[in-house]
């Protein structure tokens, strides 16, 4: 069994032995939760690799956000590149949920659109944990969504050895109740062709590598792998394990047994609401299961499967649904990263989501067992925990209230200092913020203003823009993996300022930047309490010339209560420097590649990839280069690379998370 082993040149200090050792002790003795209270840049990742390597159990790295998730997924690549490291977070670039509002007798269908690549990455996390015991999983606070069940997973997945006995056909019946499809033309991930006696499959769970079956008679002669593009073989295999196109799989038997579960719960339904004299509504629900149970029982599943997962993986009314916890083995360690965030999250994920779905119940366009497919509740959550570590520069409450041992992290081992922090007036504060921007850029540093709004950080992107400044701004409506390339731009120098909203606070790990300018400090809220702050403040203590500023008319509590803490931290770290003779050094970290379970093997001609976050006059001036090379492809009769050009251009033109496909560099 392959063990962790932590790849790295750096050596714990500062406070980081002492933690590392805490938090291993209390994890041997049994305390159930922990928490670490680490400051930005004194090395909380490494020390939960440090952890990680110590005890050698499967770990779940949850964080708040996809953004956040990715960048912990690219370290802790890069620390156990011998060992599965994966990437599971929702695997939508856009989600609208179904709904129905009454009071307009409004339906909302759902609508989404999948990213293949996630897809891909998860699939490969399910499977690395059936397969070996050396797994991290980085997970945004998504994975607590119901999944389907391990078990029938599990089961459904395909051993294959050469010399096994398995007919070709009995193969082909298999694969297609693990939801693969034949497609003799394109073939995909998730597909199968059929030549002769030659089974071709592209496994769900990768996406470079297909595997090639070669029969004789009813027997295996042969297991291939090679590239499905280039035809190109690697080698012979002696085993592969082909795990199901989706999470919701199950035999044939139990989904004929779902189906007529199915069919007692509408009748007593339609039976309930014909009593109530809500006609319309029997009339609805049982044209819309009927027309479920009729895909189900002819291809095994139907859109919105997901709703039936109580029946699917057999469990009784108000039992909790598998999730990706259910998929790790008992021993599992759980690193939750900036807690103070997560722990409300999760809190707050299953009333949300239940309210939504009672109204679909209520009117009849779900059956009440849809209320089963759903979030963990936070005490369901609790129970599923074996042992957890919350890390956070910040804990709440709930975290220093449950844990039975509170280890600090406070000393930077780089001698980096908490940055000082300045308020300003915000009477030209707009003009005051691009004199800084300026000296801040002319050093070779990097900016991170923070708006309160969507709208203000759009619109000042665009002013900065007009100024000569190379910006980007950064919201809930870019994609999850295309926010990672325009932190990977910030770090490399592509642009120097990033303006967001509150993404630019918890566990973002940007060394050059300088300079972090908050607007509108003094409003009072969320995005402006003292934990919002202090996380904010964070972004700018990974680099020795860094500073805040506070743009605000009035100092609020969170306002001074931040500025103490920090000022607390700094005169810790500051004596810990005079004892040891540390001279501060701003941190330097390799910038890591994008998180992709497929490489683009060359670049594309344009610097598309980051479209939506550029400022308008970018955008424009992009899509009018790209029109004029399209005009001159026409007059030259090029006419296949015109129509891709004209394609492009369209993609680009449409919302954000409406793109027909995400195109790589």
């Amino acid at each position: 069994m392959k063990k962790f082993v932590l790849h790295s040149d750096y050596q714990p200090r500062g406070d980081q032995p002492q933690a590392i050792d805490q938090l291993v002790r209390g994890i041997k003795q049994g305390l159930r939760e922990q928490t670490l209270l680490g400051v930005t840049g004194s090395g909380k990742t490494y020390t939960m690799a440090s952890i990680i390597e110590e005890m050698q159990r499967p770990t779940l790295v949850m964080a708040p956000n996809k953004t956040l998730a990715g960048q912990l997924y690219s370290e802790f690549k890069q620390f156990f590149p011998d060992n599965a490291v994966e990437y599971f977070i929702s695997y939508y670039d856009y989600y609208q949920p179904e709904a129905y509002v009454p009071q307009t007798d409004t339906y909302i269908e759902k609508d989404a659109s999948i990213n293949d690549e996630i897809d891909k990455l998860r699939h490969s996390a399910t499977a690395s944990l059936l397969e070996r015991r050396d797994v991290i999983i980085v997970a945004s606070v998504s994975c607590i969504y119901g999944l389907g069940s391990p078990e029938d997973y599990y089961g459904m997945a395909i051993s294959l050895r050469p010399e096994m006995e398995i007919s070709r056909d009995e193969l082909l019946r298999r694969l297609v109740d693990n939801q693969y499809e034949r497609n003799e033309y394109a073939f995909s991930r998730g597909n199968f062709r059929v030549r002769g006696d030659i089974v071709e499959i592209f496994p769900a769970s990768t996406g470079e590598d297909a595997i090639r079956i070669e029969f004789f008679g009813d027997e295996i002669e042969r297991i291939i792998e090679f590239n499905p593009l280039t035809g190109e073989i690697y080698g012979r295999r002696l085993h592969v394990m082909i795990f199901p196109a989706s999470h919701f799989v199950t035999t044939k038997e139990r989904m004929l047994a779902a189906a007529e579960e199915i069919e007692k719960e509408l009748a007593e339904q339609c039976r309930i609401l014909k009593k109530e004299g809500k006609l319309l509504e029997e009339q609805r629900i049982e044209q819309r299961t009927r027309y479920d149970l009729e895909m189900i029982k002819e291809v095994g599943y139907c859109k919105g499967i997901e709703n039936y997962s109580r029946y699917i993986t057999g469990r009784a009314p108000g039992e909790p649904p598998y999730t990706l916890i259910d998929f790790f083995p008992g021993d599992f360690m759980l690193f939750m990263d900036e807690s103070h965030i997560g722990v409300p999250q999760i809190r707050g994920m299953y009333e949300g989501d239940r309210s939504r779905k009672q109204n679909l119940v209520n009117f009849g366009f779900r059956l009440p067992s849809a209320l089963d497919n759903r979030p963990l509740k936070f005490a369901e959550f609790e129970e599923k925990i074996n042992q957890v570590i919350y890390v956070s520069a910040t804990p709440g409450d709930y975290e220093l209230e449950q844990s039975q041992q509170v280890v600090e992290q406070i000393i930077r081992p780089t001698g980096l200092i908490d940055p000082e922090v300045v308020v300003r007036p915000t009477q030209n504060q707009v003009d005051d913020l691009m004199e800084e921007i300026r000296q801040t850029v002319g050093k070779g540093y990097r900016v991170l203003v923070t708006t309160l709004t969507k709208r203000m950080a759009e619109d000042l992107c665009d002013y900065l823009a007009d100024a000569h400044i190379k910006v980007r701004y950064m919201h809930s409506d870019i994609d999850a993996l295309e926010r990672l390339e325009i932190l990977r731009d910030l770090r490399n120098g592509v642009f120097d300022v990033l303006v967001g909203i509150n993404l630019l606070r918890e566990g973002l790990d940007l060394p050059e930047v300088a300079l972090v300018a908050i607007l509108d400090a003094d409003k009072e809220g969320f995005l402006r309490s003292k934990r919002s702050l202090v996380q904010t403040i964070g972004r700018a203590a990974r680099n020795v010339e860094g500073r805040v500023i506070m743009y605000a008319d009035v100092t609020t509590p969170s306002m001074q209560e931040a500025i103490n803490e920090t000022n607390r931290r700094r005169e810790k770290q500051m004596e810990y420097n005079r004892v040891n003779h540390i001279t501060p050094e701003t941190i330097k970290k390799a910038v890591f590649a994008a998180v992709e379970a497929t490489i683009a093997e060359e670049p594309s001609e344009y610097e598309v990839h980051n479209f939506h976050s550029m400022a308008r006059e970018e955008r424009e001036h992009l899509v009018a280069e790209i029109e004029k090379d399209m005009r001159q492809a026409a007059e030259s009769l090029e006419f296949e690379r015109a129509a891709q050009l004209r394609d492009l251009i369209r993609e680009l033109q449409a919302p954000p998370g409406k793109k027909s496909r995400k195109r790589r560099r």
